[in-house]
């Protein structure tokens, strides 16, 4: 199962070839690590996943949560995976030592992370969502609040949410009608209703520790108005204790085409004027608090979506291995043997066209998380101010592309088992319905795609954008000067592609200028373009560093020569196409805004 879930040797590559997460030990917060410790990390979060959260995968989501009027009910196994996860000390994977953390960097945090989203996405939910919670109250609460909430979150005794959506806005955060009313304490009456909240009620821990946006009463309409609330399903005393109920009631329970094993719940709060809770940060900043949790959130639905692509990948993989069907062309002898399916071109373009998605989009998820670390403790001031400006841009990539290409990836893993990919047998179609719900949390396709553009693309100036420009062009050089024929002419390609790439981004922020719905009437299309752009040169970069190790590391010589086949194919194929996507984006008039909604 374990060889299902990821290639360590791809995750090697990424981390300590391409990334030189090793360096990160010699940076002060990380000092007592090693290599050796980074990997005892990944190898522990390995066992785990094998252990306890692979094995109930399909079992989960088979069988869905329930209430019974008075619990929500799950499956055993699900509550025994969170707190091995937790005894593990994963939910703390990234905390101080004093909290009782591993001082992780992100960037092995995140791999290690990776292997439980492979082995089941559903249950890992859990514990993601408690770990961001809790990243944002030792972010922006105070110590009273840090004293009383932390040690049960980071221990998993308490699990966390996020409690953003609500019926009528949607993803219109800035709509939401939750309301806060001073109390004579300081606390609110918290009283509204949220929907789509994942993890919102379950049995799996002794409470549940809800991040709610609502608006205090009088506080200006839209984003400016919003705050952020502590509101724990149990009221927490000045000890940290759980208590009595603090009026959150599961209005009911969401059936879900995948991630069935997460409860998806509606909430109301303050039904009977008894919900009481905690305003965190200041008044008015909670879209900004919870920013920090959603950016950390979309960096999550990106490996989650990097990791169900690359686990189905696997699969097709070793189903295309073993299933035998069909001869060769030119192989007339009926009598002949069947050859196994991974020797007809089609199963292997399928398979090759798997591989340059999942395995782009882990390297793309990893240097987003490498951009994280240098942020937060970089030794050289300018890199952090960089790594602040790039970050910020790639999240809607990170977040999108992997739900988008992922779910081509798994759509493709069907195709290779055939008819039996349709069937339960196989797990490859829970992956598919899983991996579906990754283009529509933490913000739409859609929604990205207008935050790249909009507001990403031409931030400070276009600075970030030129940062990541340099980068491209660094590598490009690098290529080109490196004496290998293929390697120069991807650098070529790329050069001509990401020049157009910032020729198409002037002319649509141009026309956003004059007419901000008309230039992002094909935001969808730009996102696509951008991100292959970005995979393209992540793409180039790996093959770079593969054909470097290739002579210090023979004895891998054909998982290098695999690395730089997925780059030929990713050029060929996926970064050709992008070509008249440009025509189409410079042509801002040729829009579905043409269309009038009566001929719909």
């Amino acid at each position: 199962m374990t060889n299902l879930l990821i290639c360590r040797d791809h995750l090697d590559f990424v981390l300590y070839d391409m990334l030189d997460s090793a360096s990160l030990t010699q940076r002060e917060r990380y000092a007592d690590h090693s290599r050796e410790t980074f990997d005892a990390a990944i190898d522990a979060a390995q066992r785990l996943a094998s252990q306890y959260f692979a094995p109930h995968n399909r079992l989960a989501d088979e069988n869905e949560p329930e209430f019974d009027g008075q619990t929500v009910k799950t499956l055993p196994a699900v509550g025994e995976a969170v707190r091995a996860f937790a005894k593990g000390g994963f939910l703390a994977a990234t905390h101080d030592y004093e909290l009782g953390g591993m001082q992780l960097p992100i960037t092995i945090s995140q791999s290690c992370l990776a292997l439980f989203r492979a082995a089941n996405v559903g249950t890992s939910a859990y514990c993601f969502l408690t770990a961001a919670n809790a990243n944002l109250i030792r972010a922006f609460g105070t110590a009273e609040q840090k004293r009383r909430f932390l040690p049960s979150l980071l221990e998993g005794r308490w699990l966390g949410t996020m409690a953003l959506t609500e019926s009528d806005a949607g993803s219109s955060v800035p709509d939401l009608r939750s309301t806060a009313t001073p109390l004579s304490d300081g606390r609110y009456s918290i009283k509204g209703q949220k929907i789509f909240i994942s993890a919102g009620d379950h049995d799996i821990s002794e409470n549940i520790v809800h991040l709610v946006l609502a608006r205090i009463a009088g506080a200006p309409p839209g984003a400016r108005g919003l705050s952020l609330f502590i509101v724990p399903k149990l009221r927490v005393d000045n000890e940290g204790r759980a208590g009595e109920s603090n009026d959150v009631a599961l209005a009911g329970l969401i059936h879900k085409m995948g991630y069935r094993g997460t409860t998806s719940t509606m909430l109301s709060f303050g039904e009977n004027d008894g919900c009481i809770g905690e305003l965190i940060g200041e008044p008015g900043q909670g879209l900004r608090c919870m920013f920090t949790m959603m950016n950390e959130a979309r960096i999550g639905v990106g490996m989650g979506a990097t990791m169900l692509a690359y686990t189905g990948y696997r699969h097709a993989l070793a189903y295309a291995k073993e299933r035998r069907q069909g001869r060769l062309p030119g192989a007339n002898d009926p009598q002949s043997p069947q050859v196994p399916i991974v020797e007809h071109a089609d199963v292997r373009r399928m398979l090759l066209t798997q591989k340059a998605y999942a395995e782009g989009a882990l390297s793309l998820c990893l240097v987003a998380a490498r951009l994280a670390d240098d942020e937060a403790n970089h030794p050289d001031a300018d890199e952090r101010a960089e790594a602040a400006l790039l970050l910020p841009l790639l999240i809607p990539v990170v977040k999108s592309w992997p739900a988008r290409f992922g779910l081509a990836t798994n759509d493709l893993a069907i195709q290779v088992h055939g008819g039996y990919g349709y069937t339960r047998e196989y797990p490859v179609e829970q992956f598919y319905r899983d991996n579906r719900l990754n283009a529509l949390h933490e913000g739409t396709h859609g929604i990205q795609a207008m935050d790249l553009l909009n507001r990403k693309a031409g931030m400070h100036n276009g600075q970030a954008l030129e940062r990541l420009h340099q980068r491209v062009m660094r590598s490009i050089e690098a290529a080109k000067a490196s004496g290998d024929p293929k390697l120069a002419e991807h650098a070529i390609a790329l050069d001509l592609s990401w020049r157009e790439l910032r020729e198409t981004t002037r002319v649509l922020l141009d026309t956003i200028a004059q007419n901000p719905r008309e230039g992002c009437a094909n935001a969808a299309y730009y996102l696509d373009l951008f991100g292959h752009n970005v995979v393209a040169w992540i793409w180039l970069w790996q093959a770079q560093v593969a054909h470097a190790q290739m002579a210090v590391r023979p004895d891998l010589a054909d998982f290098y020569r695999g690395k730089i086949a997925a780059c030929d194919w990713f050029f060929h194929t996926e970064l050709a196409l992008t070509s008249p996507v440009h025509q189409l984006l410079r042509a801002t008039k040729n829009s579905a805004l043409g269309v009038e909604i009566d001929w719909l």
